[in-house]
């Protein structure tokens, strides 16, 4: 059960064996969760009901309220810090984190979409280089093996915070002077349109889940390890020409997407 104490912090009293944490009874009474669960679910309580950036009870707190292990008590913490209930801050504790952006599955750009949901945008250009063999690449944009890619390595961000790694891959030949176009617009979409007369009309995209690596890690702020939302999107024109394959990393204690689906004309 979460209370709060006269400080205005957290504080946390173990249930009953039969006792959930909304005051009912336990539906699972009869079986034994580890005690690690129990704990979580105590912790999920608090995120769930009180505001972002109230702080969690230490895990020597908690290990001394539950009579449990601090290994016990940092593998509950580390769990809700993954799934993104709990931020933890090196050298400050760990807080209730805010609530994760949805990101609809539509052919929009970052930037739009962030300002949809209120949040201002931005774009830190990491890396813009030449590649001169992808297999791979050439052929989600129908090229041969041999011709030059421009590769754009950009850091999303929202509020300033970090979101999104995202690496996006074109045609150097369809698109010369792209990188200074880039420069110029600060969009690269809005450079496609403005100077190529190419938009995106559709697009095929890939989702899948992921660990971050030491690097994506240090680049969106985490931790190694946490869970990540990994993207690839090839992008079509108007006539269906793939013109742009973009590998995407997002923050998935940050991000939850959301599609809206539609009735085909006949279900068996």
């Amino acid at each position: 059960m979460v209370t709060v104490d006269g400080s205005g912090d957290l504080a946390v009293r173990p249930t009953g064996p039969d006792e959930r944490a909304d005051g009912g009874a336990d539906w699972s009474a009869g079986a034994r969760a580890p005690k690690y669960y129990g704990l979580k679910q105590h912790l999920l309580d608090l995120a769930r009901t009180r505001p972002p950036g109230t702080p969690v009870p230490s895990e020597r707190v908690l290990a001394m309220e539950f009579g449990a292990s601090r290994t016990t008590v940092r593998q509950a913490l580390s769990e809700l810090v993954g799934e993104g209930r709990l931020l933890r801050l090196h050298g400050k504790g760990t807080f209730v984190a805010r609530p994760k952006i949805a990101q609809p599955l539509v052919l929009s750009s970052y930037t739009e979409d962030m300002r949809r949901r209120g949040a201002a945008p931005s774009s830190r250009l990491v890396g813009l280089s030449m590649q001169y063999r992808d297999d791979e690449v050439a052929e989600k944009l129908g090229l041969a093996p041999e011709d030059t890619l421009l590769r754009i390595e950009r850091l999303r961000l929202a509020d300033g915070e970090p979101m999104a790694f995202e690496q996006s891959h074109l045609a150097a030949g369809r698109f010369p002077g792209l990188d200074r176009h880039l420069a110029r617009h600060g969009s690269l979409y809005r450079a496609l349109r403005e100077e190529f007369d190419v938009e995106p009309f559709e697009a095929e995209e890939t989702i899948e889940t992921g660990a971050a690596s030491p690097h994506e890690a240090a680049l969106l702020g985490t931790e190694t390890g946490l869970p990540v939302l990994r993207l690839s999107r090839q992008t079509f024109d108007a006539a269906g020409d793939p013109f742009e394959w973009v590998r995407s990393i997002y923050r998935g204690d940050r991000f939850k997407l959301v599609a809206r689906l539609t009735r085909p004309e006949r279900m068996e």
